[in-house]
């Protein structure tokens, strides 16, 4: 029994591997084609040996429901700025292992957050708990619901490196590799822990903020998955740090975007609910710079209204003027805007061959310059 392709999915995805140097369309299509496969494969062993395949097949509605594929794409990108050639098979998988764990961190940042959707559909624990509320008090079946996405967020994370042994990488590979791979799983996770222990009560502390945006982020997003793609062609130290010149401002240019999409943004594009942000309580850099500059009657009022689980659309639009008429939204545009011309700076003198430049030049452009 082969797992259905969720609505959206090409369902003539690559069988091949790319002949060439695979160009951001084609990395997404592969890693698409290989989540798929592998995740079949599990739901196919889970079936055979009477396990639940509810978990891989839960897992790879979640994975190839959408998403950008950033962080591969950015992986092979690195590989390439490497000077990486050759047949990528192993490169793309080892790209595609980075889509599980950011499925891992994906799930349970939305059981933290409380969010109901992801991507335009339920997040992961909602449609558990709405799948099995037959029988069960509501109260029963979101503690359910959220449990087992706990659980099948940990399959993504377990199966993330299983992919990553099995991409048929040479023991150098893996060995270059894995330190780094440890560096991003534990930057990200004091990202999250940071973000976690801030949120319910945000400050006017510009430079907190900005911390979490690094760690959560500008290392995890962009910085890393270029280092790993390096690695993998045996970088040398000149194209670590040119890679980090480009990463580090373009992650946090990414992650301010993002901000204020969680505000500002259209949920039909976003995918997303734009009152979660502010029903939590969110330490953006958004909310600092309004908290910094406002009135004391507005900052009461911000500090009276953020962290409210009960804000409706009236208040959170308060809120949004009150970032608006204190030059916060205004100043976090600058901001990316500042961070996106260092990036492409920084591209300028990199020693990257000129058609990982354009790539990204285009990535750059497409992570900060977007409704979604």
């Amino acid at each position: 029994m082969t797992t259905e392709l969720p609505a959206g999915v090409p369902a003539e995805l690559p069988t091949e591997p790319p002949a060439a140097v695979p160009d951001p369309a084609t990395v997404r299509a592969h890693v698409a084609r290989i989540l798929a496969d592998f995740l079949d494969g599990k739901a196919r062993t889970a079936d055979e040996r009477r396990m639940p395949g509810e978990v891989p097949r839960t897992l790879g509605e979640f994975v190839l429901a959408g998403g950008k594929r950033l962080r591969p794409v950015l992986c092979v990108a690195g590989w390439q700025a490497a000077g990486g050639a050759g047949d990528p098979s192993a490169v793309l998988k080892a790209a595609a292992s980075l889509e599980l764990f950011h499925a891992f961190a994906l799930i349970h940042d939305d059981i933290m957050d409380g969010s109901d959707t992801r991507r335009g559909h339920p997040s992961v624990h909602r449609a558990l708990a709405a799948r099995h509320a037959p029988g069960r008090t509501g109260a029963a079946a979101a503690h359910l619901g959220a449990s087992a996405a706990i659980l099948i967020g940990d399959f993504a994370l377990a199966w993330s490196d299983e992919l990553l042994h099995g991409a048929g990488l040479t023991t150098t590979q893996l060995a270059r590799v894995l330190p780094l791979l440890d560096t991003m799983r534990t930057e990200v996770l004091y990202g999250q822990y940071l973000d976690l222990t801030s949120t319910g009560k945000p400050t006017d502390d510009v430079e907190q903020a900005l911390t979490t945006i690094r760690y959560k982020t500008a290392k995890y997003t962009v910085e890393r998955p270029l280092h790993i793609g390096a690695a993998l062609a045996g970088a040398g130290p000149e194209v670590f740090a040119a890679l980090s010149d480009f990463a580090l401002p373009l992650g946090e240019a990414f992650q301010l975007r993002d901000d204020l999409l969680g505000v500002f943004g259209r949920p039909r594009a976003t995918g997303k609910p734009r009152l979660d942000d502010l029903r939590g309580g969110k330490h953006t850099v958004l909310i600092a710079l309004a908290l910094r500059r406002a009135r004391r009657t507005e900052r009461v009022l911000l500090h009276t209204l953020l962290g409210n689980p009960e804000l409706n659309e009236g208040g959170a639009s308060r809120i949004r003027d009150l970032l608006t008429t204190t030059g916060a939204r205004d100043t976090v545009e600058r901001m990316i805007q500042v961070r996106y011309e260092k990036a492409l700076r920084a591209l300028d003198r990199a020693p990257f061959p000129r058609t990982t430049v354009d790539v990204l030049r285009a990535t750059a452009r497409a992570a900060t310059v977007r409704t979604a």
